[in-house]
Order: C-alpha cells, then structure tokens, then sequence
C-alpha cells in the first residue's frame, strides 16, 4: 500500500513504507482468545441459572468492551502507524484520533544504525536509531525487515546527486 500522494512532494517518491512489526499484535489476539474462551466457559456455567439471560447479557458487554479495549485499538493503533523513507525526508505517523508525527530531512540525518536481538533476528524485525541534528537519537521499534530499511535508507542520505554526473566529459 502507497502512501497517500498528496501528502509528498513534486519530486519526491516514496522508497518504504512499513508498518510496526507484527510481532506487537501477539499480546492483544491472545488476549482475545483469553476473553472469548473465559465468556464462554462462563455462559456454560450460567446456563443452569434462572438468571443466566442478564448475566449472558452482562458478559456480553464485558467481553465486548475487553476486546475493543484491548484487541480492537491495538490493532487499529497498528494499521494507522506509518514508518515511511521517501527520497527527500524519513516519515513516522502514529495514531488514530490524535495524530502525531515527525519529519525528518535527509539533509538532516547524520547516521542509521540497527539493532535486534535474538527474538528480533528470528522474527525479522528490530530497532532502526537515527541520529539527526537533534539532541537524542531516535529510535522506531518494530521496523519489519531492519536491516533492509537500514540499507534503503543509508542509501538515501548518502545518495549524492553528482554521482550521476560524468565528472570527466567536462574536462
């Protein structure tokens, strides 16, 4: 999926566009099989009761509340985060209701590195460090694929314009 066009510049072309790392998802779909699966066992114990029907209604709106809570959010939180290089500046979108995000020139950047561990490595994903004229480091976790990333975009802030040009056809 491209990012939205509009939002780039005449000359500028997107290069990556990631979002977090899968791996983030894990905790929120357990947690849905734990409410799911609790709900259930529940209801079965309700059912013999003269009550069951409000206290299934009850559960209902329980359960519908932990999943949107703690299921539904995380999930949408992950779709709307944008981890983007274009060949002018390195992008980061996060949130739903409130957005919040930063730009970074190339220009700007001083230098990328990587790090993963070993949960990381098997999984394919880690934390990509770039140093700007800023005061701290930043860091994106999550970043699927690092180290393709890290190339790309190592790629792009050192990426010389006059590389293209035969310096010897002038002389």
């Amino acid at each position: 999926m491209a990012y939205p066009d509009d939002l780039l510049g005449e000359d500028e072309f997107v290069v990556v566009h990631k979002h977090p790392h899968w791996k983030m998802l894990i905790v929120p779909v357990l947690i849905l099989f734990v409410v799911v699966g609790g709900g259930s066992y529940a209801a079965a114990l309700l059912a013999p009761m003269s009550w069951h029907l409000p206290a299934w209604i009850a559960l209902a709106v329980v359960g519908a509340v932990l999943v949107i809570w703690f299921t539904l959010a995380p999930l949408v939180r992950w779709r709307t985060t944008h981890f983007v290089v274009t060949t002018h500046r390195l992008m980061v979108r996060e949130g739903v209701f409130t957005r919040t995000g930063i730009d970074i020139p190339m220009s700007r950047i001083n230098s990328v590195r990587f790090r993963h561990g070993l949960v990381d490595r098997m999984l394919g994903c880690g934390t990509l460090v770039v140093e700007s004229a800023s005061d701290e480091p930043l860091e994106f976790d999550d970043i699927p694929q690092v180290e393709k990333v890290h190339t790309l975009l190592y790629r792009e802030v050192n990426d010389d314009p006059r590389d293209d040009w035969d310096y010897r056809r002038e002389s």
